[in-house]
C-alpha cells in the first residue's frame, strides 16, 4: 500500500482536472550525463540490431514458401513481438538520450506502459506455444504434422496473444484516476506500471494485487508449463536409443531453450527487485530492466540465426543472391 501523502484541496481539483496532461520525467542513468552521447550509441546499436534483425526474419520467412509451416509461422509470431518491444521504447529513450527531452505527458506513458507489458506478455505467450510445438515434435513425432497445422497454430497463437493485452487495458486504465504527487520523476528512461503506481499518493492495494495475479496467470503460468513441457521433452529424449539420436532430438529444441532463458531470466529478476529489492541499489534496477528490455529482441534473430539451419541457408541465399546482383 501506497503512503498516504497531505495534498492541498486546490492541487488535488488540479490534479483530477488535468490527470492526462500530467507531466513525468523520465531518467537515464544518475551520474553518467558526461557520457550520454556513448550510451546513445550503444543504445542506438542494440535498436539497430533488434530492429533490422526481426524485420529480417519477418521477410524471410514471409519470401521463402519452404518457411510456411507451423514453427516458422510461430518463429515469425516471436519476431513480431520483439520489433513491438523494442519500437514501444524507442522514442522516449532515443529522446531522452539524443534530445535531452526528460518529460513525458501522463497519456503518452500510458499507452508507452500498455505497449511494453502487453508485448512482454505476448512473448511469453508464443514462447508457451512453441514449447508445446517442440513437444509434439519430439514426443509424438509421427502425429505431428495431424496435430500441429498452421491454421491450428495461427489461431492458437492469436488466442494466448490476445490475453495480454486484454488483461492490461483495466491495470493501466486504473492509473488515471489516481491523484500523484511528489516529484514525478520516474527512474528509466521509459514508463514501467510497477514504477509510475509508487507515485500515487493513494491507496492502490488493488492494482497492486491485480498486477501480482496477472503476473501469476500470465508470466508464472507459461514458465511452468513451459518447464512442464521440457521435463516430459528430456525424459522422452533420454529413452532414445543412441546417443545421436538423443543429441538429434535435443539440437531441436536448443533455439527455443535459448530464447526462454534470454528472456525470463531478466524479467523474473526484475519483477523481484521491484517486489521484495526497495533498499536494492538503483543501478540495479537500471540494469536488470535494461537488459530484460534490450537484450532479447537482440539476441533472438541472433539465436534463431545460428540455430536454425534453415533460416541460416536462406540468410546465405540472400546475400549471395545480392553478392551476384552486385558483380553483375
Amino acid at each position: 500500500m501506497s503512503a498516504q501523502f497531505p495534498l492541498h484541496p486546490h492541487i488535488m481539483l488540479l490534479s483530477n482536472l488535468t490527470q492526462f496532461n500530467l507531466m513525468l520525467y523520465l531518467t537515464g542513468f544518475p551520474g553518467l550525463e558526461t557520457v550520454e552521447h556513448w550510451i546513445f550509441i550503444f543504445f542506438f546499436l542494440m535498436y539497430l540490431m533488434a530492429i533490422s534483425g526481426n524485420c529480417s526474419i519477418l521477410i524471410i520467412i514471409k519470401t521463402n514458401p519452404r518457411l510456411h509451416t507451423p514453427m516458422y509461422y510461430l518463429l515469425s509470431f516471436l519476431a513480431f513481438t520483439d520489433l513491438g518491444l523494442s519500437v514501444s521504447t524507442l522514442p522516449t529513450t532515443m529522446g531522452l538520450f539524443w534530445f535531452k527531452s526528460h518529460g513525458i505527458y501522463f497519456g503518452a506513458c500510458q499507452i508507452q506502459m500498455f505497449c511494453i507489458h502487453s508485448f512482454s506478455f505476448m512473448e511469453s505467450s508464443v514462447l508457451l506455444v512453441m514449447s508445446f510445438d517442440r513437444f509434439v515434435a519430439i514426443c509424438y513425432p509421427l502425429r505431428y504434422s495431424v496435430i500441429i497445422t498452421g491454421q491450428r497454430v495461427i489461431r492458437a497463437s492469436l488466442l494466448v496473444i490476445l490475453r495480454g493485452p486484454i488483461a492490461t487495458v483495466p491495470i493501466v486504465f486504473l492509473l488515471k484516476t489516481f491523484p500523484y504527487c511528489g516529484s514525478r520523476v520516474l527512474s528509466h528512461s521509459f514508463c514501467l506500471h510497477q514504477e509510475v503506481i509508487h507515485l500515487a499518493c493513494t491507496d492502490t492495494t488493488f492494482n497492486n494485487l491485480y498486477g501480482l495475479i496477472l503476473v501469476m496467470f500470465t508470466v508464472v503460468l507459461d514458465l511452468v508449463l513451459i518447464a512442464l513441457s521440457y521435463g516430459v521433452i528430456l525424459h522422452t529424449v533420454a529413452r532414445l536409443a543412441s546417443k545421436e539420436e538423443r543429441l538429434r532430438a535435443f539440437q531441436t529444441c536448443t533455439s527455443h531453450l535459448c530464447a526462454v532463458l534470454v528472456f525470463f531470466v531478466p524479467m523474473v529478476g526484475l519483477s523481484l527487485i521491484h517486489r521484495f529489492g526497495k533498499h536494492t541499489p538503483l543501478a540495479v534496477h537500471l540494469f536488470m530492466a535494461n537488459v530484460y528490455l534490450f537484450v532479447p529482441p537482440m539476441l533472438n534473430p541472433i539465436i534463431y540465426s545460428i540455430k536454425t539451419k534453415e533460416i541460416r541457408h536462406a540468410i546465405n541465399k540472400f546475400l549471395g543472391l545480392r553478392k551476384a546482383n552486385a558483380e553483375s
